[in-house]
């Protein structure tokens, strides 16, 4: 197992903790997602399937199908984040409906809130594949 292997493996299993993090805080825990969340929710869920999938059968364009999905999540995590910690106001969210996105279901530490692990987990799986993009390109060489 090469190193980019191990990387793309790191990213699977981020993926997957996020994934199943986000269905026991809904399912079990029966907290209900607010519009942001299900937003980082559609990005994430098709990332375990990517790494999966290229775990199985290796290709060297991974960063190029994963690095979109996961830029789209993160951006919507960084916004989802800001309004939390309140430095955008509330009345330039799109949640309208159902939950509002302030909702603060738990909050460990004073700062560790949903949102917060949702933007952790995007922001390592963006350090991974940056790590793993270059280690792509150092073998090419």
């Amino acid at each position: 197992m090469n190193s980019t292997s191990t990387y793309i493996f790191i990213s699977f299993i981020v993926a997957s903790l996020a994934t199943l993090g986000s269905l026991f805080f809904s399912e079990i825990m029966e907290f209900i997602p607010c519009s942001m969340c299900w937003y980082q929710r559609i990005f994430m869920y098709p990332l375990v399937i990517i790494f999966l999938v290229n775990m199985l059968y290796p290709d060297d364009k991974i960063v190029k199908y994963a690095m979109p999905i996961t830029l789209v999540g993160w951006a919507f995590s960084v916004y989802h984040n800001l309004l939390m910690f309140e430095i955008i106001p509330e009345s330039i969210v799109p949640c309208v409906q159902g939950v509002p996105c302030s909702t603060e279901y738990i909050n460990w530490l004073g700062f560790i809130t949903i949102p917060f692990l949702s933007l952790l987990a995007y922001s390592s799986i963006l350090v991974l594949l940056l790590i793993i993009k270059k280690g792509i390109s150092s073998n090419e060489k």
